[in-house]
């Protein structure tokens, strides 16, 4: 059974930081495109992030260039989402979601079939 968890998520102040982790089973993580997306309250789901490490492409939307990172644990079969400087407009339901066959740009614009998707973890930014 394909399946992504993820965590990490809470309140954090303005300017600080902040990891999420997305746990993949029942498949290798590293060979599949990873993205990273988040819903804000009222808003639809965007891609923040994509990467694919078999061919170092990666995709960073400008709202996050600087700020937020991207790693893999490949023993651990981990992805993590890096957040630093963090401001009120990054509050929001972050999810990772994967795709064996997709590019970076494609999943990053939240297509429809992608093979798997986390369930959310909430990450509130407020002081």
């Amino acid at each position: 059974q394909v399946q992504l968890v993820e965590s990490g998520g809470g309140l954090v102040q303005p300017g600080g930081s902040l990891r999420l982790s997305c746990v993949a089973s029942g498949f290798t993580l590293d060979l599949y495109a990873i993205g990273w997306f988040r819903q804000a309250p009222g808003k639809e789901r965007e891609g923040i992030l994509c990467e694919r490490s078999s061919d170092t492409t990666s995709y960073y939307a400008d709202s996050v260039k600087g700020r937020f990172t991207i790693s893999r644990d490949i023993v651990k079969n981990t992805v993590y989402l890096h957040m630093s400087s963090l401001k009120p407009e990054d509050t929001a339901v972050y999810y990772c979601a994967a795709d064996e066959l997709f590019t970076v740009q494609a999943l990053c614009i939240n297509p429809p079939g992608v093979d798997a998707w986390g369930q959310g973890t909430l990450v509130t930014v407020s002081s």
